[in-house]
């Protein structure tokens, strides 16, 4: 079942860039560009960056037990590790 789509700002190239490495290194498929599905530990998700500001993200697919609130409270938690808000 899929989440909400929500939207973070505060995303700036620096910080983009640093997150699609760290979910590289974790292991997350991540494609090249500003859109797309990224997916990997049972969880996938469509994204879509503006290039400046905001990035969207809706959580299409994720374990039954897992809750939105965690997952996207993981992605809130990638954002500001890479210096976002």
């Amino acid at each position: 079942m899929a989440c909400s789509p929500v939207t973070y700002h505060g995303v700036t190239p620096k910080v983009f860039t640093c997150m699609k490495k760290n979910l590289q290194k974790a292991g997350i498929k991540v494609p090249a560009g500003k859109s797309g599905t990224i997916s990997g530990k049972g969880i996938s998700a469509k994204f879509k960056w503006d290039g400046a500001s905001d990035l969207w993200i809706q959580v299409t697919k994720k374990p039954f037990i897992v809750s939105c609130a965690y997952v996207n409270g993981k992605i809130h938690d990638a954002i500001e590790a890479c210096g976002g808000k």
